[in-house]
């Protein structure tokens, strides 16, 4: 009988920090959330920390892996309430918000133009979009 290893693929999200019992500071940390099924239309994850048992939730496979990211509805205290396809690099993570230069990345990621593609306009756009309403509302 040969059992074939089975790829496990993570979702990441910020524990934020809190005071625990003892009045200590407890610095924010990165969590991995076990991805257990996937569909045309979503990812289903484990957001179970506690040990309590499974807790499925799910969210927009298309967007999720077009923007590499995700803000889903919940409590700003959850871990996954923003979950990410990779572990942030920079903690907490930090925002690109050169507009000129992600207008061009946009323009140049056209299909219409040589070197682009639907996918890479897609993901261009949507990293412009998010960078343009970061800085209306700050």
């Amino acid at each position: 009988m040969s059992a074939d290893p089975v790829q496990v693929e993570y979702l990441y999200g910020i524990k934020p920090g809190r005071f625990d019992a003892n009045d200590d500071w407890q610095a924010e940390s990165i969590v991995a959330f076990r991805i257990t099924k996937k569909t045309p239309k979503r990812t289903y994850y484990d957001a179970e920390l506690y040990g309590r048992g499974p807790h499925i939730r799910f969210v927009d496979r298309h967007r999720l892996e077009t923007d590499g990211e995700i803000t889903r509805k919940g409590q700003w205290w959850e871990p996954d309430l923003r979950l990410y396809t990779q572990p942030p690099q920079t903690f907490p993570p930090q925002w690109d918000l050169d507009l000129p230069r992600l207008k061009a990345e946009m323009a140049a990621a056209h299909p219409d133009k040589e070197t682009g593609s639907h996918q890479a306009f897609i993901a261009a756009r949507a990293r412009y979009e998010h960078a343009r309403t970061q800085e209306t509302s700050a």
